[in-house]
């Protein structure tokens, strides 16, 4: 009987999932809707130009800043609002207020939130970085995580997030993808953001893959210059693009476009990405067949201002075929040049009406016709559950990586050769350190913080030769994971020094930060965790402990000796 209760139980269980799976939004985009319809009527000219444009917003500058934007919002009649840094109550308030100042349509709301709220905002969860991702093998995980994510953002009156990063970063130099990246296989990155995708389009969240149609291949930053793409269609075509495509495929909602200068499929010079026709136009819409909104990447960036300031930028993209502006330098100016555009033909009111009707169908799919002001009751209790951090450290243990010595493990117990654990890069005990003096508390601990002087280097160094075992943790403690630590030379050449003495050594940092450490490959053992999180710190424990079986493989190659693919498993 129990068996036959079970059995319903799980069918109940599938049912109901099953029945939160939402239709992609691709397929509802030209049907009949009599919302859309009746909303679309209801706009003035200027309302409709207005419904295009994305506006910034921040929830840790200031009533001042807040008020600012939300004369912005009711002077333009803007269609949507980014939200970047503060905290979750503050935000949901002053979304419920900017709500309230869009009179005939609801604002649709973005963020930034590649590794959920964490990201972006205090009080909230970040679960794995994409790289850290990129290592686990069961994508199942990735497509419960997108869920998750969508449940966090959706209840903080959240509509669209800005994710996933589709981009194969295949340039360990890369300073503005790298550990937002799946990692540098093709194959690996379009599987693994589909799942993501999946995951939070199923929980009824508009995505909007970034950054077409590629920036993974770069070592300039978009932010502060406009990239050089020089490669040619057919790599263009096979390598970057492939994961979009495959996403287009699987009925992706949204596409962000790069600012990027890409002479192989527009020579035009110094024209970004997000302002070429032929890119956006002619092959994104026409060439890939995609059907669901464009976005541009943020148009306040230097990438694409720098060469086309004061709004004149998001003229040329609007005519290049995107759909939605995303932080406009100047959307005053902008929608006067876009009204001036039309008065010289440049631009139809037809075209400005497709792309409306597209984001209007796009809010119906969020449920915006159905508009409810975000609850605050036990909001943070709500983005901070338990079930989510149980799956934060599911990640985690699936993506930790033994890259060497898996057969060391668990450690032997020796009462005879006592065990030094270093731990390089905090000032303090860390998650790892507390769990390793947990089970063997005749350990020393050895705290060495990356600022530490060369005298007191040579100190600890004399100390530790006299212990017979060494576990070594190095930690990257700075917020984003860079490809190099940014430790002194000193304090690198110690880390050299410490692998003569074959220890076992665990690394949380972006795994780039491998070539950059002379020597690590001499250690007995080597276990990458992708990040200093204490979830990664406690699966590297637990896979030293013999408690965990390390299931990772390398995302990306890092040299020789550790190439993609790479990782024991047992």
């Amino acid at each position: 009987m129990k068996k036959i209760i079970c059995l319903i139980s799980l069918a109940l269980s599938f049912s109901l999932l099953q029945a939160q799976t939402k239709v992609p939004y691709i397929s509802t985009v030209n049907a009949t809707n009599r919302w859309v319809d009746s909303v679309f009527k209801k706009l003035t000219r200027n309302e409709k130009i207005g419904q295009l444009f994305m506006v910034r917003a921040h929830t840790n500058l200031g009533k001042a800043y807040s008020d600012s934007v939300a004369k912005v919002i009711a002077k333009q009649h803007l269609g949507g609002v980014v939200f970047f840094q503060g905290g979750p109550k503050r935000q949901a308030l002053l979304s419920n207020q900017y709500q309230s100042l869009s009179k005939k349509v609801p604002l649709m709301i973005a963020q930034d939130a590649e590794w959920g709220l964490g990201m972006r905002l205090d009080s909230t969860l970040s679960y794995p970085y994409q790289m850290t991702l990129g290592a686990i093998q069961n994508n199942n995980l990735i497509y419960k995580m997108g869920q998750m994510v969508a449940k966090d953002l959706k209840r903080l009156g959240v509509h669209i997030n800005f994710a996933p990063v589709m981009d194969v970063n295949n340039n360990p130099r890369n300073p503005v993808i790298n550990y937002r990246s799946f990692g540098e296989n093709k194959y690996n990155v379009a599987n693994k953001s589909i799942a993501y995708m999946k995951g939070m389009q199923d929980a009824g969240l508009f995505t909007t893959a970034k950054h077409f149609p590629g920036h993974g291949d770069t070592d300039v930053d978009s932010h502060y210059d406009l990239p050089l793409l020089s490669f040619s269609k057919q790599r263009l075509d096979s390598l970057e693009m492939y994961p979009f495509k495959q996403a287009i495929a699987a009925g992706l909602n949204g596409v962000m476009v790069a600012h990027m200068s890409i002479p192989a499929l527009d020579n035009t010079k110094n024209l970004p990405s997000t302002l070429s026709k032929p890119i956006i136009t002619n092959l994104l819409k026409n060439d890939l067949n995609f059907k669901g909104l464009v976005f541009s990447d943020a148009m306040d960036m230097k990438g694409v201002v720098k060469f086309f300031p004061n709004g004149e930028a998001d003229v040329k993209a609007i005519i290049a075929g995107l759909d939605v502006i995303e932080l406009s330098q100047d959307s005053e100016k902008a929608i006067h040049l876009i009204r001036k555009s039309i008065r010289k033909h440049q631009l139809t009111w037809d075209d400005i009406d497709q792309k409306v009707k597209r984001i209007l169908a796009a809010k119906y799919w969020m449920n915006l016709h159905q508009y409810q002001a975000v609850d605050t009751t036990k909001l943070v209790e709500a983005l901070n559950s338990a079930e989510s951090k149980v799956l934060v450290q599911e990640l985690t243990d699936a993506a930790v990586t033994v890259l060497k010595g898996s057969e060391n493990f668990p450690i032997a117990t020796d009462f005879v050769r006592k065990m030094a654990i270093l731990s390089i890069g905090p000032k303090d005990p860390t998650t790892f350190s507390e769990t390793m003096k947990r089970f063997f508390p005749d350990a020393t601990l050895f705290i060495i913080p990356k600022d530490i002087s060369l005298k007191e280097l040579e100190t600890v160094k004399t100390e530790i030769a006299k212990f017979g075992q060494l576990v070594m943790a190095i930690h990257d403690t700075r917020l984003r994971p860079a490809g190099t630590l940014d430790y002194q030379n000193n304090l690198k050449l110690f880390i050299a020094d410490m692998t003569k003495f074959n220890p076992i050594t665990v690394v949380f940092a972006n795994p780039y930060t491998l070539a950059g450490l002379p020597g690590i490959e001499q250690s007995k053992a080597l276990v990458l965790g992708y990040q200093n999180s204490k979830e990664m710190q406690s699966s590297a424990a637990r896979v030293i402990l013999g408690k965990l079986n390390a299931k990772g493989k390398l995302p990306v190659t890092i040299n020789a000796y550790y190439k993609f693919g790479a990782g024991e498993v047992k």
